[in-house]
């Protein structure tokens, strides 16, 4: 029982399809952690604390489900066939997939971890010709989904995965571990159909939706790469010079879009709002300085060589460091620790890490501390339960301004800006709401102004800046004016012309 909650509460946060705002990631988030309060307590109940070839095949088994359910979904998205099925799956434009995750890179990754899933299945299981091509269809259902991605990312996770296969096969064979299959061939079985359904796929996919095979997949946006202004290269190269000005403390947590909007850069400036460096050690360094950032890199450097995965031969171990090995890849490029799914994913890889060495090490601690252990994990699961359900109630309160009147609780359908203040978490989106929908005016001209200079480091956008300008204007703060004017030049400039038009009068240059 303890292995089939853990198998239905792994699989359940990868296919959540809602996502409520005002801030679309807070909803997903908190039905991650809520089921994996659940997982942990499933480990707690179970008869060995979870530490049993049951469990470790209910999580592997909970992967490919949720990457075999996403790859279905996404292809659906793919030939824009999901009108149908209503609110219960996420819709896009033809041509598109990202299944729930409402991302191609996101939802390339979760095909990745399927796949390494489905490897582990196979090479575990006493596998009949019936069930080695049902894992073959799986295989090219997952190859076929990552071309419909579209991602750049999920072409170099499933490069990476074949290597880390070719590398690992030797060393098992080497070892002498003959509870695994020996063939070359079923080691390479799984892949093989893969990477040979993913370049079919390329190809055939977009003629099957109507679309220029030349022109769709990651291929062809790796050909054409990205508009400068938007270019990952742009992007590094903003928060490499954000490094330099503030190299010991960084900007501080959560600053970096406030930074990269204050910022006048000498050479091209990546063109969207900037709130993540889209490469986790650059973000630890420009967020919390280089030395946190140096100090992460080196702990995780020296685990590795203590941990020595180039040299692993379980199968399981394996799993967990390939895993890990995905999404520290998908880190490099994006931010997928900054998404419940991915922190289960990173998460109870350590944990089959750090309970399966290959030795009775971990069954000698279990003898001694494993009340102490289920005590802990009940508290900790029981904490994060009251947390999230708390946190939920927040944000639902915090999200009454967001609605129409009559979708609002009945108490709240009046004065509902004074009612939400008191919110105590999510106390940022009700002051954003607060500032964009008071008109300006001479009396509350300084409160708005010290309000809008609040949420430029919440959400330094267009409708933030106009009403920071308007006030400066009423407060004639010219100065400000002119400061913050120049940095929305360049940061918004569509907006920029519009509002500069409506302030004729102003002085100074334009």
């Amino acid at each position: 029982m303890p292995a089939f909650a853990a198998f239905i509460l792994v699989t359940l946060p990868w296919l959540n399809p809602f996502s409520p705002g005002p801030t679309s990631a807070v909803g997903p988030l908190l039905f991650s952690w809520l089921c994996a309060a659940g997982v942990i307590l499933a480990l707690a109940f179970d008869r060995n604390q979870g530490q049993s070839a049951r469990m470790v095949q209910a999580i592997s088994l909970a992967w490919l489900v949720a990457a075999s359910l996403s790859a279905l979904i996404g292809l659906l998205q793919y030939f824009g066939a999901t009108a149908a099925f209503g609110v219960w799956l996420n819709h896009t434009d033809v041509g598109e997939a990202y299944g729930h995750l409402r991302q191609r890179n996101q939802f390339a990754t979760l095909l990745t971890l399927g796949l390494l899933a489905l490897v582990w299945l196979h090479i575990q299981s006493q596998t009949t010709i019936a069930r080695k091509w049902f894992y073959g269809g799986l295989a090219a259902l997952l190859g076929v989904a990552n071309a419909a991605s579209s991602s750049r990312t999920g072409l170099m996770e499933l490069i990476l995965v074949c290597l880390l296969l070719l590398w690992w096969r030797p060393t098992q064979l080497a070892s002498g571990l003959t509870h695994i299959r020996s063939s070359r061939h079923d080691w390479l079985f799984i892949p093989t159909i893969t990477v040979v359904a993913y370049i079919g796929a390329t190809f055939f996919l977009p003629l099957l939706a109507g679309l220029d095979p030349l022109n769709s997949g990651a291929w062809a946006r790796l050909r054409a790469g990205d508009a400068a202004c938007f270019s990952r290269l742009t992007l590094w190269g903003n928060v490499l010079h954000l490094i330099a000005e503030k190299p010991w403390l960084g900007w501080g947590w959560g600053e970096l879009d406030y930074a990269h909007f204050i910022t006048l850069y000498p050479g091209q400036r990546f063109c969207d709002i900037l709130d993540n460096a889209h490469n986790l050690p650059l973000h630890l360094a420009v967020e919390l300085g280089v030395p946190v950032a140096v100090f992460a890199c080196g702990v995780v450097l020296g685990l590795l060589w203590r941990g020595r995965p180039w040299r692993e031969a379980d199968p399981t171990r394996q799993l967990a460091w390939g895993i890990l090995a995905v999404i520290g890849l998908h880190s490099l490029l994006e931010y997928p620790l900054w998404y419940g799914p991915f922190q289960m994913a990173a998460g109870l890889s350590l944990w089959l890490l750090w309970w399966h060495p290959g030795t009775d090490l971990v069954s000698d601690g279990f003898k001694h501390f494993g009340r102490l252990a289920q005590y802990t994990k009940v508290f900790g699961a029981t904490f994060l339960i009251v947390f999230c359900a708390a946190s939920a109630w927040n944000y639902y309160l915090a999200s009454q301004i967001y609605r129409n009147p009559e979708d609002r609780l009945a108490d709240y359908r009046v004065d509902t800006i004074h009612k939400t203040r008191g919110v105590w978490l999510f106390g940022d989106q009700v002051r954003f709401a607060d500032l964009t929908l008071t008109e300006v005016s001479a009396s509350n001209a300084q409160s708005i102004h010290e309000l809008a200079l609040d949420m430029l480091h919440f959400s330094p956008e267009a409708r933030v800046i106009e009403k920071l300008l308007d006030t400066a204007v009423v407060l004639k703060r010219f100065d400000e004016v002119a400061y913050f004017a120049a940095r929305m030049k360049v940061a918004f400039p569509d907006d920029y012309a519009r509002w500069i038009a409506e302030h004729t009068d102003l002085p100074g240059p334009r």
